[in-house]
């Protein structure tokens, strides 16, 4: 089954309907098929009438349970993995505004308890000074005002204590020349102060240190429920739990290869001094 990148996300009704139909030809009630899947019946309804987005695990015990055709469960399974899989063009992103996309971000922060970052070659806008945040933006030829404005609106979330934050950056992303030397040693001594709040978790992997797999990507996990992947073309939203889960583990990986706490702000300060020099 080919789809275009645009489809992604938007399946659902489709797979909903389809599901339905293999268990009416199956002759089962909502009831047996929730038993056999154990699931409850309410949950069934939910999935076949389009309003909870199915799993790819839930999808398959449906589709064991309804015994269906091979053609069909390919079928199936291809609708799940496009409706728990969402892809975010640039451009469109453009088209709708930055500013937009920051109140986006806000809404999954508010919602989220903890959050985890793997930043490979910038600063995100929450931990960035204003002149940063500028910077990070001027390349863009829309109004990027609301879109500043709402990155540093965001970091207020870093002092609410009910939220748990754990940053990792690159040695590149922390040095890359985004801004002045002077702005970038600014930036660095803004790392090194936020290090300090008891729930945020800043760590930083140097030049050279062996991580169990290379890098490709900046991408943000929010609580165990969604991953976000960031590239120069746009953003991909992943929703299915396996996904999920194959990123906490890559996270967690680079994050036994980060430096913490004095070792961080110790790193830190000897590169200020070397952007100050």
């Amino acid at each position: 089954m080919t789809f275009e990148a645009e489809q992604l996300g938007e399946s659902g009704p489709e797979l909903a309907s389809l599901l339905r139909e293999l268990r009416k030809r199956a002759g089962l009630s909502g009831d047996r098929l929730a038993a056999r899947c154990n699931m409850s019946q309410s949950k069934v309804s939910r999935i076949e009438n389009g309003q909870t987005r199915p799993s790819l695990v839930d999808v398959e015990a449906i589709l064991r349970a309804l015994e269906a055709p091979p053609e069909l469960v390919a079928k199936a399974s291809a609708l799940a993995r496009m409706a728990n899989t969402e892809w975010r063009n640039l451009r469109e992103l453009r088209r709708k505004g930055l500013g937009t996309r920051q109140a986006e971000l806000k809404g999954l922060e508010a919602s989220s308890t903890h959050m985890r970052y793997f930043l490979l070659s910038m600063i995100t806008g929450l931990l960035a000074t204003p002149e940063y945040v500028r910077a990070s933006l001027a390349h863009s030829p829309a109004d990027t005002s609301k879109a500043a404005a709402g990155k540093l609106e965001r970091q207020a979330i870093l002092y609410d204590v009910s939220k748990q934050f754990t940053f990792l950056l690159t040695e590149q992303a922390v040095r890359w020349p985004v801004v002045s030397p002077l702005a970038l040693a600014e930036q660095m001594d803004r790392l090194s102060s936020l290090s300090f709040l008891p729930n945020v978790h800043i760590g930083v992997i140097p030049v050279g240190t062996a991580t169990p797999r290379a890098p490709l990507n900046t991408f943000t996990i929010y609580d165990a429920s969604l991953v976000t992947i960031e590239t120069s073309a746009g953003s991909l939203v992943l929703r299915d739990g396996r996904d999920v889960q194959t990123h906490l583990k890559e996270f967690a990986g680079y994050e036994e290869c980060a430096l913490f706490g004095e070792e961080l702000r110790a790193r830190l300060a000897e590169w200020s001094a070397a952007c100050r020099a």
